[in-house]
């Protein structure tokens, strides 16, 4: 597991917290050298498809106290803590298929995706 923000004690909120492999790690780095003001990714989730809720990555440049820190190996994972109900547990891997490429989310809290799997319900 990655480790929890100072002001975030995993053990206190019974948080599994988010976990992400070396390939998902290297991919995030990468994110983060082409924009030099990046302090990291920021995962969230939006209502969006037949499921219910989507996956969202976005450069965080200003992470707040709100904001729940993982990270592996120079890559930082930013959280914010109302969303960590809905992806607690989570795992993610960053998969290359020829020219296909994608971070894939294992969510445990998860109860039913879309076919496509863009979308998840929980």
């Amino acid at each position: 597991m990655i480790g929890c923000k100072k002001i975030f004690s995993c053990t206190k909120n019974n948080w599994q917290g988010i976990t992400i492999t070396n390939n998902a790690s290297d991919q995030i780095k990468k994110l983060m050298i082409q924009n030099h003001n990046a302090k990291g990714v920021l995962l969230s989730i939006k209502q969006y498809g037949c499921a219910g809720f989507s996956y969202v990555f976005n450069i965080i440049e200003k992470p707040t106290e709100k904001h729940l820190l993982f990270k592996l190996n120079g890559a930082y994972i930013y959280v914010q803590e109302e969303e960590m109900p809905l992806i607690d547990g989570t795992s993610i891997d960053f998969i290359q298929k020829g020219f296909n490429q994608i971070f894939k989310f294992n969510n445990p809290k998860a109860q039913h995706a879309c076919r496509c799997g863009e979308s998840f319900g929980v």
